[in-house]
């Protein structure tokens, strides 16, 4: 009869530890490995919008509140400000010409807003349509990178009345010259139309963006019930953009309130104010007559109406919500 050899203790502990499950095993005298501590993603996010926060702090949140406080005193740069309560506001409200430079503000934005916004759209779906290279897009988009500046002085060298080769073209073509920036009647449309062709390729391609990500099946089912490209443009493509052009729509018309360069490099505000828009007001206010307080109250006034007006355009185009959805 054999007889059962025994195993050595070292073994039979061995095969012990290797029956027992892994649960069991953790219960043992061995210490289980440390955890890593996950990262603190907090302060790596203030790290990185450090930068951005301290700009936005110093160059717009300062100066706003700076400029607020202005419009309550009496300051020329030269001596320190005096406060006098209300009294700027008082003396907007009897300003005519304040009224006046709103009423041609409003002449641009409107001008300009109006063919930039039409013009844009119409390019981004011929875009869209017909073409999506990138060499177009860069053609779109060139004017774009030219800066406010440089724009308006070739476009003033272009349009003088004398020497420029638009009125050139328009007297060889039996027209007659034309005073585009001397005239009370032609200044604020020929500003607007430097803006829309300096802009409308930046604005176009917004919506272009916009119209890739719309879904083609929306279109292939207006196709096969036999609907137009007309009709899908506006049952389909124009209701589906709504968003975009909520969008576009706040960036221009804030933009457009905004406009000084143009004008101080063109026509100063002239011919007797006919081009006199609100910033170029505040510019002369401020720099030109050194009443910097009456100057920041100008301007409290136009913040106070983009404020209006964006919150009011926001409501009625309900940008926040989508046909997609």
């Amino acid at each position: 009869m054999a007889t059962e050899t025994p195993l050595p203790s070292s073994m039979t502990v061995t095969a012990d530890r290797r029956s027992r499950p892994v649960q069991e095993r953790a219960g043992t005298g061995t210490p289980a490995p440390r955890r890593r501590r996950p990262p603190n993603d907090l302060r790596l996010a203030l790290v990185f919008i450090a930068p951005a926060t301290i700009g936005f702090a110093l160059f717009l949140l300062w100066p706003t509140v700076r400029g607020i406080y202005l419009s309550f005193t009496s300051y020329n740069l030269l001596t320190p400000p005096v406060f006098t309560g209300l009294q700027n506001y008082e003396r907007l409200v009897q300003d005519s010409i304040f009224w006046h430079s709103m009423l041609v503000t409003v002449e641009y934005v409107l001008l300009n807003i109006g063919f930039q916004t039409v013009l844009a759209l119409f390019i981004a779906v011929m875009m869209h349509r017909l073409t999506k290279s990138t060499f177009v897009r860069g053609i779109v988009l060139a004017p774009y990178l030219v800066s406010n500046v440089v724009a308006a002085l070739i476009w003033l060298w272009i349009l003088d009345t004398q020497l420029g080769i638009g009125n050139e073209v328009l007297s060889a073509l039996g027209i007659g010259r034309i005073p585009f920036l001397q005239s009370d009647v032609w200044g604020i449309p020929t500003i607007a139309f430097i803006n829309v062709w300096r802009n409308v390729g930046y604005t176009a391609l917004l919506i272009f963006a916009g119209l890739q990500a719309l879904p083609e099946q929306v279109y292939e089912a207006g196709r096969i019930d036999g609907a137009s490209e007309w009709k899908m443009f506006w049952g389909i493509t124009v209701p589906l953009l709504r968003p975009i052009l909520s969008l576009v729509l706040i960036i221009t018309i804030i933009g457009s309130f905004q406009v000084f360069d143009t004008v101080a490099v063109t026509t100063q505000g002239g011919p007797a104010n006919a081009t006199n828009v609100v910033q170029n007001y505040i510019y002369n206010l401020a720099f030109g007559r050194f009443q910097f307080g009456y100057a920041s109250a100008v301007s409290v006034a136009l913040l106070i109406v983009l404020s209006v007006i964006t919150f009011v355009q926001y409501r009625l185009s309900r940008s926040g919500e989508s046909d997609l959805d």
